[in-house]
C-alpha cells in the first residue's frame, strides 16, 4: 500500500532530475555569456556554427545549442512542478495521479540524456578559445595587480589600481611609467623597483592560478 499512497520516492527522484537541470541551465548560461560578441561582448570562446548566422548580425554565431540546452532543461524543471504537485494530490490510500507522474519522469530523463548528448557533441567538442581576446580582457583586468604585491605590496598596488583606472590604462602601463621614473620601492628592500621586475612579475600571471601565498615561503619543521 505504501507504494500506491506515497509518491515520495518520484518526488524525491524528479526533485534530483530538477538539480541536474539547473545546473545544466547555468552552464548553458556560462557559454552563452563568454561566446558573446563579438564586437561588444565578452568574445572569449568561439562556438561552432551548426546553423546559418544572426540575420541582423552578419558573421555572429548564435548560441543555438545552449539556447536549446536552456529551453529542454526549463522543459525538465516544468515536468518536476508536475510531479510535486500529483504526488501531493492522493488521497487517503491511493494517488491517482501516477500516470502523469511515470510519464513526466520517464520524459525528463529522455530530454536530458537527449539534450546533453545534443549539447556536448555539438557545441562543446568543437569549441575554440579566443586566446587574443581572453589575454586582452586579463591585461585590462586590475587583478593582475596581485601579481606586484610580493616586489610592491599591497599598499603601492592598490593605488596603482586607482591611478590605471583613473587614467583609463592598464596596471601594467602604469607600473611601468612608475618604475621608469624611479616612483615604486621595493617591498622589501630599500630601493627602486626596475622596469625589468614589473615585467617579470607581470609576464608570469599562470601562478596566480596556483596555491600558496604570492611571495611566502615555504614552511618546514
Amino acid at each position: 500500500f505504501e507504494s500506491m499512497q506515497s509518491m515520495a520516492d518520484a518526488a524525491h527522484f524528479s526533485a534530483s532530475l530538477r538539480t541536474l537541470a539547473i545546473t545544466l541551465t547555468r552552464i548553458a548560461n556560462d557559454f552563452r555569456l563568454l561566446a558573446s560578441g563579438p564586437s561588444t561582448g565578452l568574445d572569449e570562446i568561439r562556438l561552432p556554427a551548426v546553423q546559418p548566422g544572426s540575420s541582423i548580425m552578419p558573421g555572429k554565431v548564435n548560441p543555438v545549442m545552449a539556447e536549446m540546452l536552456n529551453m529542454a532543461m526549463f522543459h525538465v524543471q516544468g515536468n518536476d512542478l508536475t510531479v510535486s504537485l500529483a504526488a501531493q494530490a492522493g488521497q487517503l490510500e491511493l494517488n491517482v495521479m501516477m500516470p502523469v507522474i511515470a510519464h513526466d519522469l520517464f520524459e525528463s530523463m529522455q530530454i536530458i540524456i537527449g539534450s546533453v548528448k545534443a549539447f556536448t557533441g555539438r557545441l562543446v567538442s568543437g569549441v575554440q578559445a579566443n586566446r587574443i581576446k581572453a589575454e586582452g580582457w586579463l591585461e585590462k583586468n586590475a587583478i593582475v595587480v596581485t601579481a606586484l604585491n610580493p616586489v610592491i605590496g599591497y599598499a603601492a598596488g592598490a593605488k596603482l589600481v586607482k591611478e590605471a583606472l583613473a587614467s583609463d590604462t592598464t596596471v601594467r602601463q602604469v607600473a611601468i611609467d612608475k618604475a621608469a621614473r624611479g616612483e615604486l620601492r621595493h617591498r622589501d628592500e630599500d630601493r627602486a623597483v626596475t622596469v625589468d621586475e614589473i615585467e617579470a612579475a607581470l609576464n608570469d600571471l599562470r601562478r596566480l592560478t596556483e596555491g600558496g601565498i604570492a611571495g611566502g615561503s615555504a614552511g618546514g619543521g
